[in-house]
């Protein structure tokens, strides 16, 4: 089973969110994303349960749970949410190009 931890202390290590689980039951993996540019945690965690009774039990004693000050938020993991892809036009539509109809900066007539 998949479970979504939100609302993670960023000083929070996947070795205690290991810990905490692992008295509900085995634990195969626990993955805290980290921002790409600083390095620091994004505040939200993945842990993977072998047994789906055990992660449930694991939700619900452990939703609200505190850590470092900070009450988790603890639920089954959803999958992503299929993605629209981004278009380059940045949000201009199909207005046209800018022409201009002025002098060109570069005309020696100007």
């Amino acid at each position: 089973m998949n479970i979504f931890v939100g609302n993670v202390d960023y000083r929070v290590t996947e070795n205690q969110l290991a810990e905490l689980f692992e008295e509900f039951g085995e634990v195969t993996s626990v993955k805290i994303p980290k921002d790409k540019l600083n390095g620091r945690s994004k505040g939200y965690a993945f842990v993977e349960m072998t047994n789906d009774a055990e992660g449930e039990e694991a939700i619900n004693n452990l939703n609200g749970y505190q850590i470092n000050t900070r009450a988790i938020n603890v639920s089954v993991a959803r999958p992503p949410e299929e993605r629209k892809p981004r278009s380059n036009n940045f949000g201009g539509g199909n207005r046209g190009g800018g022409g201009g109809g002025g002098r060109d900066r570069f005309d020696r007539n100007y």
